[in-house]
C-alpha cells in the first residue's frame, strides 16, 4: 500500500500512509485509538476506498470496489466483533454467500466435507461443521473466522483486536493459530493494542499516529519502551501510578459466606482509598462475583454490609456502581449523546447530579468534552471514560471495575489508571478485574484470586504473575 490517504465528512482519517507486507510474515499494526489503523486495512479489505494512494498484490496494481473484490483476490479480515451468524452451522458460516450447489441444491455433504477438512488441519477437534455457531465460544468462533478465510485461499489475513474478548487460556490458541497460517505462507496483519502479543507473535511492527506513518520497525530492534514511545510520541516511565502508601480507611463493602449458583463461601472486604484486584481464569467467577455485588446477580445466602442487595436499583441507592466489562452492551446507549449516557445512572435514581455534567466529563480526561456528540462515534478510551463519567454523578462510594481498558490504547490506559488511582485517594473503595496480569499486579493494592466460585487466596502488593496463576489454576 503506497500513499494511502483516505477522509471521512470533517474528518482527515489517514495521510499518505505506505505498507508492506511479504508471505509468511505476522505483520503488527498499532497505534492508539484512532490513529487509523482499522480505516487502513477496511481499505486493504475493500470496505473503503482510498480517496489517493495505489495497492499492489503480488506486483500488481488491484483496486477494491467491494469487500468480496478484496476476498477473490485472497484478503480476508477478521473483525473483533465477529460477523458469524449464531443460528447458522459453522459450514454453513463458512460458505455464507459462496454454497457449493449440485443439481440445483445446495451441496451441504460439500461445505461439510471441506469445512471438516480444514478444522482437522488446523488441529481443531472440539467442533464441527455441524455444530451451531452460538454453541460455540469467542475462542471457536475465531477458528471459524480463520476456517473461512483458508476456504477462500486466503494469502493475507487481517486480525483486528482478535484477544480483546479471551480469556488467557484461549489466546494461546490463538497464537498457535497464527502461527500455523505464517508457516503456511499466508500473510498476517495483526492489529493489537496488547504489547505482549506484539512481542510474542510479530515479526515486524507498523505504528500510526494520528493518521500517519510513524515507522516500521523488526520488532527485535524494540524494547517496550521504544515501542510506547512511537505510539504516543511521549516516554512513559511507569505505566501505572503509585500505588497508596498510608493505611487503608473504613470498610465500606464486606461480605462473610456470600453465595449464590456460581459463587459460594465469599469472605471479602473493600476499604476506603484502597484499590482490591480480583484475579482468576476464565470461568472462575470474577465478573459473576462484581455482579453479585451490585445486585444484578444477588448473592442468596451470606451476610453484606451495606445490606446484600437484591437488584441493580438496590446496588445503585447502598452507593455501589459497576463498570462493565461489555461497555457497548451493557454500559452505553451507542446512539445517545454523551451527555444523555452521562446521565443514565443519575436518571434511574431521580436524585441530584453530584457535579455539572461538562466538569465530570472534564474530570475523566475525555478529549475534547464533547456533550452532544453521540457516543458510538468515540474511541473506546473515550467511549470507557463516558461510562466512568457515568458512575461518577451519583458520586458512588464502591467502584467496581471489570475489565477497564480492554480494546483501550496505551495513552488512554494511562488516563484510566490514574483517574482510577485518584478515585480511590478520594476515599472510594475499588475492586479491579482484569485479565492483564500485568495491569493487575501494577495497579492493586492486594490481590484476591477467585478458583472455582471460591476464593483461593489472597496475595499482597507487588506480587509476581508466578503468584497468582499458582492460586488460580490450584498449581
Amino acid at each position: 500500500m503506497t500513499g494511502i490517504g483516505k477522509s471521512f465528512p470533517g474528518a482527515r482519517v489517514l495521510t499518505d500512509v505506505d505498507l508492506d507486507v511479504t508471505a509468511g510474515e505476522v505483520h503488527a499494526l498499532i497505534g492508539e485509538n484512532g490513529a487509523g489503523k482499522s480505516t487502513l486495512m477496511k481499505i486493504l479489505a475493500g470496505v473503503h476506498t482510498p480517496d489517493e494512494g495505489t495497492i499492489e498484490l503480488h506486483g500488481r496494481t488491484v483496486a477494491f470496489k467491494h469487500p468480496l473484490d478484496a476476498q477473490r483476490a485472497g484478503v480476508a479480515i477478521i473483525y473483533q466483533e465477529l460477523t458469524l451468524l449464531p443460528e447458522r452451522t459453522v459450514a454453513e458460516n463458512v460458505f455464507l454467500g459462496r454454497e457449493p450447489v449440485r443439481r440445483g441444491l445446495v451441496d451441504r455433504a460439500a461445505m461439510e466435507a471441506t469445512t471438516a477438512r480444514l478444522l482437522d488441519e488446523l488441529g481443531e477437534d472440539s467442533f464441527g461443521p455441524r455444530d451451531l455457531v452460538r454453541r460455540l465460544s469467542v475462542a471457536q468462533q475465531q477458528v471459524v473466522e480463520i476456517v473461512k478465510a483458508l476456504s477462500v485461499d486466503a494469502r493475507i489475513v487481517v486480525m483486528d483486536e482478535p484477544t480483546a474478548a479471551l480469556a488467557e487460556s484461549e489466546v494461546e490458541l490463538l497464537y498457535r493459530l497464527v502461527r500455523q497460517l505464517s508457516e503456511r505462507g499466508i500473510a498476517v496483519l495483526y492489529i493489537s493494542h496488547r504489547l505482549r502479543e506484539i512481542f510474542e507473535l510479530s515479526d515486524r511492527v507498523t505504528v500510526l499516529k494520528d493518521g500517519a506513518k510513524v515507522a516500521t520497525v523488526a520488532t527485535a530492534e524494540l524494547s517496550t519502551a521504544d515501542l510506547v514511545r512511537l505510539m504516543v510520541g511521549r516516554e512513559l516511565t511507569d505505566y501505572y501510578p503509585a500505588r497508596a502508601t498510608g493505611p487503608a480507611g473504613e470498610v465500606l463493602l464486606s461480605v462473610r459466606g456470600g453465595g449464590n449458583a456460581k459463587l459460594d463461601g465469599i469472605d471479602l472486604d473493600l476499604r476506603a482509598g484502597e484499590i482490591v484486584g480480583l484475579a482468576g481464569l476464565q470461568g472462575a467467577g470474577r465478573t459473576e462475583l462484581a455482579k453479585a455485588l451490585f445486585g444484578a446477580e444477588p448473592f442468596t445466602r451470606g451476610e453484606m454490609t451495606p445490606k446484600r442487595p437484591g437488584s441493580v436499583q438496590q446496588g445503585i441507592a447502598a452507593g455501589i456502581g459497576l463498570v462493565t466489562e461489555d461497555r457497548k452492551s451493557e454500559g452505553l446507549v451507542l446512539h445517545q449523546s454523551v451527555r444523555d449516557n452521562a446521565l443514565l445512572v443519575s436518571r434511574t435514581r431521580r436524585g441530584r447530579v453530584a457535579a455539572p455534567v461538562l466538569e465530570l466529563l472534564e474530570r475523566v480526561r475525555l478529549a475534547p468534552p464533547s456533550p452532544e456528540k453521540e457516543v458510538r462515534l468515540l474511541s473506546g478510551g473515550n467511549q470507557q471514560k463516558v461510562v466512568l463519567a457515568k458512575w461518577l454523578t451519583v458520586a458512588p462510594r464502591v467502584l467496581l471495575f471489570d475489565e477497564p481498558t480492554r480494546g483501550v490504547d496505551v495513552g488512554a490506559k494511562a488516563a484510566i489508571h490514574e483517574l482510577v488511582r485518584e478515585l480511590a485517594e478520594d476515599g472510594m473503595a475499588v475492586l479491579m478485574i482484569s485479565s492483564e496480569l500485568p495491569e493487575l499486579i501494577g495497579m492493586s493494592d492486594r490481590i484476591v484470586v477467585l478458583r472455582d466460585g471460591r476464593i483461593a487466596g489472597h496475595l499482597p502488593a507487588g506480587s509476581s504473575e508466578e503468584a497468582v496463576m499458582h492460586l488460580a489454576a490450584g498449581s
